[in-house]
C-alpha cells in the first residue's frame, strides 16, 4: 500500500445574492462540497464569520477529519493488538485563536474517545492502541498543532 494517493474535491460558492462580493455583508457564505460518488455537503462559514450555523464549516470539517482518522486508525491498531472493540464514540474539541489581523489558527484539538471492549483483560491494550493510532493518523500527521487524546476505555 505504499505510494501516493490522490484526492479531488470540488468546492463551489453558491452565496451570490445578486451583487457578488460588492460588500462584506452583501454575500452569503454558502458553499457546496462535492466528491464523485458521494452526497453533496452543504457548508458555510462559522457563525462568527457571518456563516450559516446550520451548515458544516471548515472548522467542523477539520475536527471531523481528525476524529474519524483517529477512529479508523485506532480500530486497525486494536485488531493488530487482539483487542475487540464493540463501541467507539468521540467528542472532539478544538480551540481556534484569531490573530487580530484577519487570520488565525487552531491552537490544539483534543479527542475524547469513549471505547467499549469485549473483555476487561483488553482494557490496557485498548488504551495503549491510541498511541499507535495517533502515529498512523494521516490527518494528525498533516497539521501543525497538537492533537491530544483523553481516552476512556471500559469493558462490556
Amino acid at each position: 500500500m505504499l505510494g501516493e494517493h490522490r484526492y479531488v474535491v470540488r468546492t463551489e460558492w453558491t452565496g451570490d445574492r445578486g451583487t457578488g462580493t460588492s460588500g462584506y455583508r452583501d454575500y452569503d457564505r454558502t458553499v457546496t462540497i462535492e466528491v464523485d460518488g458521494k452526497p453533496t455537503l452543504a457548508a458555510s462559514a462559522d457563525r462568527p464569520f457571518r456563516g450559516d450555523p446550520a451548515k458544516w464549516n471548515p472548522e467542523d470539517l477539520l475536527l471531523a477529519a481528525l476524529s474519524e482518522c483517529h477512529l479508523l486508525s485506532y480500530l486497525h491498531a486494536c485488531v493488530q493488538a487482539g483487542v475487540v472493540v464493540t463501541a467507539y464514540r468521540d467528542e472532539a474539541r478544538g480551540v481556534l485563536v484569531q490573530d487580530g489581523h484577519g487570520g488565525g489558527a487552531f491552537r490544539e484539538v483534543v479527542l475524547r474517545p469513549q471505547v467499549t471492549v469485549a473483555d476487561p483483560s483488553m482494557v490496557e491494550a485498548a488504551l495503549a492502541a491510541h498511541a499507535q493510532a495517533h502515529e498512523w493518523c494521516f490527518i494528525a500527521n498533516s497539521v501543525n498543532f497538537p492533537v491530544r487524546h483523553e481516552p476512556v476505555v471500559a469493558a462490556e
